[in-house]
């Protein structure tokens, strides 16, 4: 046994632990110089499995005085993608060197690092330093920043599934293809060593092995990977909220607020509880709602979500550990990484949309080795029942989505190239070299990286006059930022993360509450009362980028929406739900779901029919509003936005006619006027996929999709600066310049790599392009079913509601839904 092997496993008999398998795996393929992917669920000890080998490493490497050798420079970089992981697992590592014996300071570098802070780091370096994406970057744009990497031996990715499929992610990539190149150069590597060892910590995905691939980039020598899975029987155990009566249940909605009490019982019979929300709204309106019927968890309820003041946010996270609570509503803020012990029990307020969100959600309840964790699933309208039987059954067959990684992101590169510029400046050349080596830039052409060089030296074909965009000087072949404004600004606006322009809110006494979108502080006026972090507000007055306001008596209030849309059924999810469905069509009835909903799916047989997993089924039904028909494909909303349009495009070919479209995860409908050519479409090739691209371009607004994905485009590749800290651009002018650029960029440049990135995205990530194509080919394959409805069925109702929501009236949704229901009823 090595002195390092030693000296962890003693730690493990200290503290009375026993060392997995998979961690005595990990540090055997650590101190054997590999790279690669730790595959490991929450609450598994993933982060002393690949923390402990480097110690050991260390101790191999200096046997003799490694409880007195100091000052050792970094030499490990863990990189999380929460600010909010980082002090936990500091402090987890810190006290693990200090119980081993090592002179080690473990220190962190995030957005929440003080100046004074990020100066003593500069000076003297720990030797574990804890950071995020964006943080890496910046320590990239310092000057002489290879002194400060000279001795990195390792970079870990922790929660690398998370940063994989975003442009964070490929943030990460270029960085890290950065430190292999000038990393490790004071270490002389035993044979067949890198010099850079590089891991990733994952949970379960559906393309482990290229997720791998992407962070390892193409260099790294594939006989120096491993693939380290875990493995462990993780017990989780979930359960569906069942309503009393599923015939008054709602068909559609998506609050969930009917299940309250069920959910009050659940949490009484627990220790701590964790309630997550799809949405920011859904949890201040769950919140409220809890105040309201049960005030006596006032003091023992917080509330967790992106929008919240990082103080406030941190606190809550503090008393969950010191189990001062025993409820927290939350979002996604809290699905990653810290662990909260007392923690028992999740609930998850209607369907999070995929196998791996609710998954990595239930796993925050029994959040430490050999601990089960429970979860319940609580439907906000009947066919979620449905969802939640298949989502029980995905876990069961290790169904998980996979994350598709982005590619050819110009936006990300050419903030990259200013970064390095910024800083010490670069070689093209050399650069060029470093980008090949990445996943994402792989195929990466001499043309596209010239056109971006140009355009950060010369502003392109088309801004070449503007000194604003002329950020990047050469001499003598190496490009670099002179200017100390052009580089201040950069280094304010660097990043990937684009939400809408913020308005703080703070107390008129004093103290942060956190921020909201300003398109809605701006529809209030002063002596407005609004609900934020469960406190009911008064808007006082609003200054610079700051609303001021006061605690209110008032117990009604606007409570605030933010931008962003409905997370879509996954495709692994849809194709389980399709699943379940063939069995309740079947009269297959082995969940307590399914037998639960079988008056509703008797109903819908009887009122038109069930259809199997051979079936394509198409409702037509006329009302006074027109002729109607409904497709289920249940393929995700996403998919059926493209598909809906695509159909209404092929079918006007045949008869003229303007449509309305509403859609939701399970189908979509087409309305209009006069009757719809059907039958004739179909016999026309209404599934096909031969012109699909120019179908898409002709039935959708493509110009304007692509216009709304370069407005982040724009705000990433710096070509527009959206202000100084507290001197925020507003929202209508980033709207106005990115606008305007996209037009100028579309007339006179066509070939612009951005404007290009934009209708790209617009196909990948509005319309999903890729699942569409996999629909069409699908339904090709389908007998397709035809019914004439004489009323809506329970499947078409939800999809009407969804189009109630659109339509501008004085009547609220509640009334709407209603009058139909009143309409429609037997």
């Amino acid at each position: 046994m090595t002195p390092g092997d030693k000296a962890v496993s003693d730690w493990f008999e200290k503290r009375n632990w026993e060392q997995f398998s998979f961690q005595k795996e990990m540090q055997q393929a650590y101190l054997s110089g590999y790279s690669g992917l730790l595959n490991a669920p929450t609450g598994s000890g993933k982060t002393f499995a690949l923390f402990l080998p480097f110690v050991a490493d260390y101790i191999n490497r200096y046997p003799q005085d490694y409880t007195t050798r100091k000052n050792n420079g970094l030499m490990m970089l863990w990189i999380t993608p929460l600010r909010a992981l980082t002090n936990d697992i500091r402090k987890a590592m810190q006290a693990a060197v200090e119980e081993i014996g090592l002179p080690w300071t473990i220190g962190s570098r995030t957005g929440d690092t003080s100046a004074k802070e990020k100066e003593a780091l500069k000076k003297k370096q720990p030797e574990v330093l804890l950071t995020t994406p964006e943080s890496l970057h910046l320590m990239l744009a310092q000057k002489d920043y290879p002194r400060l990497f000279e001795n990195l031996q390792v970079v870990v990715a922790d929660e690398w599934h998370e940063l994989l499929g975003t442009k964070r992610g490929v943030q990460l990539e270029l960085g890290l293809s950065r430190l292999k190149r000038i990393a490790g150069t004071s270490l002389q590597p035993a044979p067949h060593h890198t010099k850079l060892r590089i891991w990733g910590i994952s949970a379960t995905i559906g393309n482990l092995r290229q997720a791998g691939d992407v962070l390892l980039g193409n260099d790294m020598p594939r006989g120096r990977v491993k693939l380290i899975r875990a493995n462990l029987d993780k017990k989780i155990v979930i359960e569906s909220v069942i309503p009393d009566n599923i015939e008054t249940f709602s068909w559609a909605g998506h609050l969930g607020i009917r299940l309250l009490p069920q959910v009050m019982e659940i949490v009484a019979a627990s220790r701590t509880t964790l309630i997550f929300t799809n949405t920011r709204s859904q949890s201040e309106i769950w919140y409220h709602a809890i105040l309201d019927k049960y005030p006596e968890y006032a003091g023992v309820m917080a509330m967790h979500h992106g929008s919240l003041d990082n103080e406030l946010r941190n606190w809550v996270e503090q008393a969950l550990h010191a189990e001062m609570l025993k409820l927290v509503v939350c979002t996604s803020s809290l699905d990653l990484g810290v662990d909260f012990r007392p923690v028992d029990t999740v609930i998850q307020i209607g369907s999070p949309k995929g196998v791996a969100r609710f998954m990595q959600r239930a796993g925050r309840s029994g959040h430490h080795p050999g601990a089960t964790s429970r979860a319940w699933f609580v439907p906000t309208h009947s066919l979620e029942l449905l969802e939640g039987a298949a989502i029980k059954q995905a876990m069961v067959e290790g169904i998980f989505e996979s994350r598709d990684p982005i590619v050819l992101a110009m936006d990300v590169l050419t903030q990259y190239l200013v970064t390095l510029a910024v800083s010490d400046g670069f070689r093209p050349a050399e650069i060029f070299a470093e980008l090949k080596s990445t996943y994402a830039y792989a195929d990466l052409g001499e043309k596209e990286y010239g056109q971006i060089l140009d355009f950060i030296t010369k502003g392109g074909k088309t801004l070449s006059k503007y000194d604003e965009y002329l950020k990047v000087e050469i001499e003598k072949g190496l490009y670099k930022v002179n200017s100390r404004k052009v580089a201040m600004r950069h280094r304010l606006t660097m990043g990937t993360i684009v939400s809408d322009v913020s308005i703080r809110i703070k107390f008129l006494s004093g103290g942060y509450l956190g921020s909201i979108e300003e398109d809605f502080i701006a529809r209030l006026k002063p002596g407005d009362n609004f609900w934020f972090a469960g406190r009911s507000l008064e808007l006082v007055k609003v200054k610079e980028m700051t609303a001021f306001v006061k605690k209110s008596a008032k117990t009604s209030g606007r409570i605030p929406s933010w931008m962003g849309g409905r997370i879509p059924l996954s495709s692994q999810l849809s194709a389980m739900f399709r699943k379940k469905l063939d069995e309740v069509a079947r009269h297959i009835e082995k969940d307590i779901e399914v037998k639960t909903l079988r008056p509703l799916f008797d109903m819908q047989a009887r009122l038109s029919h069930l259809p199997k997993s051979s079936e394509l089924l198409i409702e037509r039904f006329t009302s006074g509003d027109g002729c109607h028909l409904f497709f289920y494909p249940f393929e995700g909303r996403l998919v059926h936005e493209g598909m809906a349009s695509l159909f209404a495009w092929r079918i006007s070919k045949i008869k003229d006619a303007s449509y309305s479209i509403a859609m939701n995860d399970y189908g979509f409908e087409l309305l209009t006027d006069e009757d719809i050519p059907l039958e004739e479409a179909l016999k026309s090739g209404l599934f096909t996929e031969d012109n699909l691209l120019d179908d898409i371009q002709n039935s959708l607004n493509a110009n304007e999709m692509a216009r709304r994905r370069f407005r982040d485009i724009a705000h990433i590749a710096g070509l527009v600066f959206t202000g100084y800290p507290g001197k925020t651009m507003k929202n209508r002018h980033l709207q106005a310049s990115t606008s305007l650029l996209f037009d100028v960029f579309r007339e006179y440049e066509p070939d612009n790599v951005l404007v290009r990135q934009a209708y790209n995205e617009a196909l990948q990530f509005q319309l999903e392009e890729f699942r569409l194509r996999e629909s069409l080919r699908r339904l090709q394959k389908l007998k397709v079913i035809i019914t004439n409805c004489s009323r809506p069925t329970p499947f078409a109702f939800p999809i009407m509601v969804d189009s109630l929501r659109e339509k501008l009236t004085t009547e609220s949704l509640e009334t709407r839904v209603a009058k139909m229901t009143l309409r429609y009823s037997d």
